[in-house]
């Protein structure tokens, strides 16, 4: 009968404290749930380990990627997604401080080129911030892209539809 009792109050004794780490254990979980635009946690990681003025790349489906940068592959199939919903992306996690296009996207793709001037433009408004912009050949985006920590390519089907986005800082 006394082992019965001892057993009885060592079950309850589990249950409490088991009750009271599974709720502490959903508490941390619903608390640290990502509530952010971007679910990609291949971007996200990236974006997590930028200092500042580290560069990422948002590429079209035919950007060339060197193997020694990292590649994330979001291009599904043509134009989707697009550039801009990339950027956007992105954009909503990563303070940007210079974006970097090529000469050729306003003369090429100008619609495309004044859409990301737009969104740029709303996006100094978000983060408090200006934006300096930098035209470089796309000879030299190329080569610059290698650099970066990541390119991230679009499904995007258009000409000279890349953006490298250097990252500022918060504070």
């Amino acid at each position: 009968m006394a082992i019965t009792l001892s057993l009885c109050r060592l079950c309850l004794s589990l249950l409490s404290f088991s009750t009271l780490f599974i709720s502490e254990t959903f508490r941390w979980w619903s608390e640290s749930m990502k509530k952010a635009v971007l679910l990609n946690a291949d971007i996200s990681s990236v974006i997590s380990r930028l200092g500042h003025t580290d560069r990422v790349v948002i590429g079209d489906a035919g950007l060339p990627i060197p193997d020694t940068t990292v590649r994330i592959d979001m291009a599904l199939t043509h134009n989707v997604p697009t550039f801009l919903q990339v950027v956007a992306a992105v954009t909503s996690e990563m303070q940007v401080e210079v974006a970097i296009v090529a000469e050729e996207m306003a003369e090429k793709n100008p619609t495309l080129h004044n859409a990301l001037l737009d969104q740029l433009k709303h996006l100094e408004i978000h983060q408090g911030n200006s934006i300096e912009l930098h035209y470089v050949s796309h000879e030299d985006f190329k080569i610059q892209s290698g650099k970066s920590r990541a390119i991230i390519r679009s499904g995007e089907c258009s000409p000279y539809a890349n953006v490298i986005l250097c990252a500022g800082v918060t504070f």
